[in-house]
């Protein structure tokens, strides 16, 4: 198979501001993998050092090694290949682009969406959140009121640095009794600082806090204790973790899963533990919205998934993946759905 690696940056139009840094420009590097039939295939890996402690050296060095892999091997798509990939460098953040990769391809030559090879019965739509960083509270009003007005009911807003009562009573406020409010604090809170936060900030109607603290046995403890339901993100990359009942619900990510085959074996897990499984970016590029739009669709979630973040970026997007009225379309084209770059 022919492979290629190629290396993009993706300026943001305002830097993202949360409680573990600020971020004005995403790295993602794209993999390509062309068969013998001509069948194109691409995915992405997109880690985040800042938020899941992941260099992108060592992500470029796993992708290097794995296209020489998939260069040797014959022209097959299947689990074995993951595996030989896996054997070589376990890194979720790098496998997910192979993962990708051969889901867009498989696609491509069935001529069916990812979301069909998935299920029989995926959704048309999944619903998404609008987010708005750690901003001052007169900015964080002004981006709730638009998000409202273009057809979001749910926020997600990043607390845990600087005046989270001001920012947070200014988006309820400018976004109205109907807007949901997510809160992430990207476990910048001790336990007991959690509870108390989320205590004060509970009176502008919370519809959960997501990673308020970090650890299974901290999110168990604060979830105890308060009247808001309480989510786990970052500590999902912890063993165990996600099928381990401490939070009402989970934040999974494609990138941190592994890819689309792991992503949904990961929501099976929280569902199975009774917990509410939805999606998130890491402010991914839109190889890997793509991919995990299809997840959710094929899952039917109805809670907002965080995916709706490509318009966050300085350059253009594909229009098919930029929300509407508070949802993303699940791409109809076969594989993917879209083609990006170009």
């Amino acid at each position: 198979m022919d492979v290629s690696v190629e290396r993009v940056d993706l300026p943001l139009r305002t830097p993202l501001r949360t409680a573990w840094g600020e971020v004005a420009t995403r790295t993602v590097l794209l993999l390509s993998i062309r068969g013998e039939d001509g069948v194109v295939g691409r995915g992405e890996a997109a880690s985040l050092e800042p938020y899941d402690g992941v260099p992108f050296a060592a992500v470029l060095a796993a992708m290097e090694a794995y296209a020489d892999v998939l260069r040797r091997t014959p022209d097959r798509t299947g689990p074995g290949l993951m595996d030989a990939c896996r054997r070589l460098v376990d890194l979720p953040q790098a496998l997910a682009a192979v993962d990708m990769a051969l889901w867009d391809r498989a696609g491509r030559r069935e001529g069916r969406p990812v979301a069909a090879l998935l299920t029989d019965s995926a959704a048309c739509a999944v619903p998404v959140n609008a987010t708005i960083g750690a901003e001052p509270a007169e900015t964080a009003g002004d981006l709730a009121a638009a998000a409202a007005a273009a057809g979001f009911e749910c926020v997600k807003v990043k607390v845990g640095v600087g005046d989270d009562l001001a920012r947070v009573r200014a988006v309820r406020e400018a976004g109205g009794d109907r807007l949901a409010i997510r809160l992430d604090a990207n476990g910048a809170w001790g336990v007991e600082e959690a509870i108390a936060a989320i205590s004060e900030l509970a009176d502008f109607g919370l519809e959960l806090v997501e990673e308020p603290v970090h650890g299974i046995r901290e999110l168990r403890a604060v979830r105890e204790r308060v009247a808001v339901r309480i989510a786990m993100d970052e500590t999902a990359a912890e063993p165990g973790a996600v099928g381990a009942g401490a939070a009402d619900a989970v934040c999974l990510k494609i990138s941190r899963c592994g890819g689309i085959g792991a992503l949904a074996v990961q929501a099976a897990l929280v569902r199975a533990a009774g917990g509410e499984a939805y999606l998130a970016s890491t402010y991914d590029g839109p190889l890997g919205i793509a991919a995990a739009v299809h997840v959710a669709g094929a899952l039917n979630l109805k809670t907002a998934c965080g995916l709706a973040t490509l318009d966050a970026f300085d350059v253009p997007m594909p229009e098919a993946l930029l929300p509407r009225d508070g949802a993303i379309t699940v791409p109809e084209g076969p594989g993917l759905g879209i083609h990006w770059p170009g």
